[in-house]
């Protein structure tokens, strides 16, 4: 298990996620992050009771009666958060594409239908344009 993995579990108990959805999400066992978590004092941190702040600047959040909880303050906490954590982010839909134009290896996000990697090589494709560079 890398650093990288043991900071995301830490993250992930604090948050509230069991042992087996954080299991899944790094490809490990649920019995390994069971036990790195009772050594690091994370055992039980999914049943406590917590006070909600904000992830980057640490204020106190206002709880909102059938609302979703709220994780930052603001926008520009958020944006600042995300921005500094990216390794956080669970994104699963990356598909390694081949541009049909140019040849191209490039990663498409959430979409597995893409065929070019740019919008310059679809108006090539379609109209016989040349790319300009």
């Amino acid at each position: 298990m890398t650093n990288k993995d043991k900071e995301k579990i830490r993250y992930w108990r604090k948050e509230g996620l069991g042992y087996g959805k954080i299991a899944a999400r790094l490809g490990i066992s649920e019995n390994t992050v069971k036990s790195f978590c009772r050594r690091n004092d994370l055992a039980g941190v999914a049943s406590k009771v917590h006070v909600p702040v904000c992830r980057q600047c640490g204020k106190r959040l206002v709880i909102l009666a059938k609302h979703k909880e709220k994780k930052f303050c603001n926008d520009a906490c958020r944006r600042a958060w995300w921005k500094a954590h990216p390794e956080l982010v669970y994104r699963q839909a990356y598909y390694p594409m081949v541009c049909v134009h140019c040849g191209v290896e490039f990663k498409s996000y959430g979409n597995k239908k893409r065929k070019y990697c740019s919008h310059a090589c679809y108006i090539a494709a379609r109209f016989g344009k040349e790319i300009e560079k």
